[in-house]
């Protein structure tokens, strides 16, 4: 299992033995009412959704959602991934944080190191994401990690509508070359 590593903190892939932080972020009121309710009631729930939903990707495609940790005091904070989700073409980066840790940079800081990983070593050519209308925090981190407004989606039957935005690989490397050439 690789680990991903930034300044301040560590992402790994979610194994079974992270239930309990799992059932915890997703029983979180920021993550029902912005994400959805995964109906994840006991610690079994979230050992199931992990062995269903998050170590398949990882086997079939190399990637999926990561635990994220402090390095600091070794915390579990939250969770970032890259998605293939039916019905959408292009995979779709999400992130989760419990709410003490909301507003403190580490979104940007482990999605902005999970999209270049995801253009380097996954070999994507492009990454998605997406958001409801009302979570404007989650926006504006989208935005700054370079992702462009593109249009409102729904999946299948749910009526709720979402922004989706899309950023292409070769988008990610002029903004990084530009972002050298500020620092020169």
């Amino acid at each position: 299992m690789k680990i991903l590593e930034t300044e301040r903190l560590l992402l790994r892939e979610i194994s079974v033995k992270e239930a309990g932080f799992i059932l915890e972020l997703y029983s979180s009121p920021n993550f029902i009412k912005y994400i959805g309710d995964r109906k994840l009631r006991t610690l079994n729930d979230a050992e199931t959704y992990i062995k269903e939903k998050f170590l398949p990707q990882f086997a079939g495609l190399g990637f999926g959602n990561y635990l994220i940790t402090q390095k600091s005091d070794g915390q579990n904070i939250g969770a970032v991934g890259i998605f293939v989700r039916e019905g959408l073409e292009t995979p779709d980066i999400g992130f989760s944080f419990l709410e003490q840790f909301e507003g403190k940079g580490f979104g940007y800081e482990a999605s902005s190191l999970l999209i270049n990983t995801g253009f380097t070593e996954f070999g994507l050519e492009k990454i998605a994401a997406f958001t409801t209308p009302e979570n404007i925090l989650s926006q504006k981190l989208i935005e700054k990690l370079g992702l462009k407004y593109i249009k409102i989606i729904q999946f299948g039957d749910d009526p709720e509508e979402l922004r989706y935005y899309e950023l292409s690989k070769n988008d990610w490397e002029i903004a990084a070359r530009e972002k050298l050439n500020r620092k020169i």
